[in-house]
């Protein structure tokens, strides 16, 4: 039955199936005809996620929603006959290009922090130090490895020697603006010039609560979903 079978499907290809000391081969390479699979619905928000899913937009069978990292979310299918998944949509975060590890002007710095930096009281701190910081010749940096101290305007006219605050907490637009920015640890230096920078100080740590967020936020909008075993969700 088998050879059979093979031997029409060859016949469709010119090709020919022979038997061989009771083993079956063909004249020429048999190509597997796969299963189509879909085109990926892409969006941007986890939120345009949800509303597909709570619609079930296109009748799909039960689902894996997979947290493949802090900027990219997937809606997988069960395994069709080929043991392949559709990718039914695919969320990836917009975000803006932060510079860490690199050092910049002291204006760059400062409209960086304001632009893409959620406001907070290390963010402030940070901000009026940068913004009033005073580069003269001399001493005018003290710095013993950890901390540093810069000369910087106080009111009008006198100057005095500030602290500058090391690690800093700071909550860069990191993931998806649906969920809270996680925040982390950044060593925060200055050079002569004035020029700063920002060295992450956490170990990536930041990218796993990011993870833990979106999965979060995705189990809340979708309990229902969750519930009923239409939706499962990974991270």
């Amino acid at each position: 039955m088998i050879k059979e079978a093979m031997q029409y499907i060859a016949g469709l290809s010119n090709k020919e199936i022979k038997e061989v000391g009771g083993q079956i081969f063909s004249t020429g390479a048999l190509s597997p005809i796969e299963e189509p699979t879909t085109s990926t619905l892409k969006v941007n928000t986890l939120s345009a996620m949800v509303t597909y899913l709570r619609e079930n937009y296109d009748k799909v069978e039960p689902v894996l929603v997979h947290v493949v990292s802090e900027t990219e979310v997937r809606v997988l299918s069960t395994f069709n006959r080929d043991k392949r998944r559709n990718v039914l949509i695919n969320a990836s975060a917009v975000l803006p290009d932060i510079n860490f590890e690199r050092y910049m002007d002291v204006e760059s710095f400062n409209v960086q922090l304001q632009a893409c930096f959620v406001e907070n009281l290390d963010r402030a701190a940070v901000l009026k130090l940068v913004g009033n910081v005073k580069e003269e010749s001399g001493n005018t940096y003290a710095d013993d490895g950890v901390s540093q101290q810069v000369t910087a305007k106080s009111g009008v006219a006198s100057l005095e020697k500030v602290t500058v605050p090391n690690p800093v907490s700071l909550k860069p637009f990191r993931t998806f603006i649906d969920i809270a920015q996680p925040e982390c640890s950044f060593v925060f230096r200055l050079q002569s010039g004035p020029r700063a920078a920002l060295f992450e100080a956490d170990g990536g740590a930041w990218k796993l609560q990011a993870m833990a967020s979106i999965k979060e936020y995705l189990h809340a909008e979708l309990s229902e979903e969750v519930e009923s075993g239409f939706v499962t969700i990974i991270a």
